[in-house]
């Protein structure tokens, strides 16, 4: 990726279903870096769905995905969609072993180098308060441990784009407030953020745009005009298909 480059995930003439059923469909949408997104709906609406799409775990009934700003996908990649957005669900997947395992379990996930991966992971272990639980099996961790855990090593990558499912469902309030600082210096970093909640909370006033889905359709209400690009014609663009 070029420096100080600019990346973005717009989704177009997108539609979902499942067997006979419509989900939504949507013109557009666009998830680009530096801008935080609450995404709302109703139960059973679609939002871990729609993030699955802009992740490429899932492919649409029909639409494209366009790519600004990435590094080209290696020939093996069939879906260059994935890998390009980090999705961390509400039970977030952790591996087998300990949590300073996980922690440092990302080189292969990032461009850091593992020097920086190792300061930046000491970093992350204050903010998210992990000390005591670094030789604690992963699978031992409470909800909000694992939450606060997979935050953390989320942290640790840098990414350009985060999606958080419902991140900070059944913790307690030291958890959320952990949570909040890491988001708000990923915030301060420059990561595009699509926050999932069903509800007001101490996260979702961190964002300046909204994407509710409703009547199987998703719109949105500007807060603060979407982030441009400058030197556009300098960025990469590709086109992801669906098939």
């Amino acid at each position: 990726m070029a420096q100080n480059s600019m990346v973005k995930i717009t989704a177009n003439n997108i539609e979902m279903r499942f067997g006979d059923r419509l989900l939504y469909r949507f013109d557009r949408l666009c998830f680009p870096q530096q801008q935080t997104i609450h995404l709302q709906g109703d139960n059973g609406s679609g939002k871990t769905t729609l993030m699955k799409l802009f992740a490429g775990l899932q492919t649409p009934s029909q639409g494209k995905f366009r790519l600004e700003g990435f590094d080209t996908s290696p020939w093996w990649r069939r879906n260059p969609l994935l890998g390009k957005a980090v999705y961390l669900h509400q039970h977030p997947y952790l591996f087998d072993g300990t949590t300073d395992y996980n922690l440092h379990y990302v080189q292969p996930f990032c461009q850091l180098s593992n020097q920086e991966i190792a300061q930046r992971a000491k970093v992350a272990i204050e903010m998210a308060q992990l000390g005591d639980l670094l030789t604690q099996q992963a699978a031992n961790l409470s909800g909000g441990e694992r939450q606060r855990l997979a935050i953390a090593r989320a942290w640790i990558m840098r990414p350009k784009l985060l999606m958080l499912d419902e991140p900070t469902s059944n913790m307690d309030k030291l958890s959320q407030q952990l949570v909040r600082n890491m988001i708000v210096d990923l915030k301060q970093q420059g990561t595009g953020m699509l926050i999932s909640s069903h509800q007001s909370c101490s996260l979702t006033s961190l964002c300046e745009q909204n994407w509710y889905i409703r009547q199987q359709q998703i719109v949105t209400d500007e807060v603060q005009s979407a982030i441009t690009t400058t030197n556009h014609t300098q960025q990469e663009l590709h086109y992801v298909s669906a098939n």
